[in-house]
């Protein structure tokens, strides 16, 4: 078994022990493999393994990557910062955006999004932590945004995400992710559809699993230490 396979299955022990700890069954948490600055080679092998969705944050080098591995038949999904100059690469090559917080972002997706390959399924970032540097919609501006997203022509509004502050203190955590939990059931009262929270990376899968997330972000836990980033 190869370093990626014996790391994939030690992610999926704890995302599965998590989910029973919590009560919910292994399967109602996907796994979002972030692979990037990991090379082409290093996602086939993942996919291998049976992993289909991966998380890039870096425009140009995702889509040499999609390019590279077309055959395969993965799920991708942009999960970095969007610059509003590379919405139509993501319109035109991502399944999901995991990072939208402006509604400006969301309409110039909605309207380069090619109408062949159905509804871009996004995600609204929001700013759980309060910090001035990090990207997000704040708490109170969510509902405004989320009604307005919901609206636009080919974009499926599928949930919420958030990115804590790094820390060690669980229970800050877990605060954390319950603030989005509540910010989603709040929206999904509001009557819009939104049924994923995309909470979690390799140091906290089991604190955003127990507060409900429905898809995780693993990167390091199944790749290793980054060395570099793109240029």
């Amino acid at each position: 078994m190869t370093r990626i396979a014996e790391n994939l299955q030690a992610v999926r022990a704890r995302i599965a022990a998590a989910a029973l700890a919590a009560g919910r069954l292994p399967d109602d948490v996907a796994l979002l493999a972030v692979s990037k600055t990991w090379p082409a080679e290093c996602v086939a092998e993942a996919a291998a393994c049976g992993q289909r969705a991966f998380g890039e944050n870096y425009v140009q080098e995702a889509v040499d990557k999609i390019a590279a591995l077309a055959g395969l038949g993965l799920e991708w999904h942009f999960i970095g910062p969007i610059q509003s100059n590379k919405t139509r690469p993501l319109a035109e090559h991502f399944d999901w955006v995991h990072s939208v917080d402006r509604f400006r972002v969301a309409a110039r997706l909605s309207a380069q999004r090619p109408v062949p390959l159905g509804p871009l399924n996004v995600c609204l970032q929001v700013n759980v932590s309060g910090e001035a540097s990090k990207s997000g919609v704040s708490p109170a501006d969510l509902p405004a945004l989320a009604e307005a997203v919901a609206a636009l022509p080919r974009l499926r509004l599928r949930g919420l995400m958030c990115i804590p502050e790094p820390t060690d203190d669980v229970a800050l955590l877990r605060s954390r992710f319950a603030l989005l939990r509540e910010l989603s059931e709040a929206t999904r009262i509001r009557g819009i559809a939104a049924d994923t929270l995309s909470m979690g990376m390799s140091h906290d899968v089991e604190e955003a699993v127990a507060e409900g997330a429905t898809m995780v972000r693993v990167g390091t836990a199944i790749f290793g230490e980054r060395t570099r980033r793109p240029v």
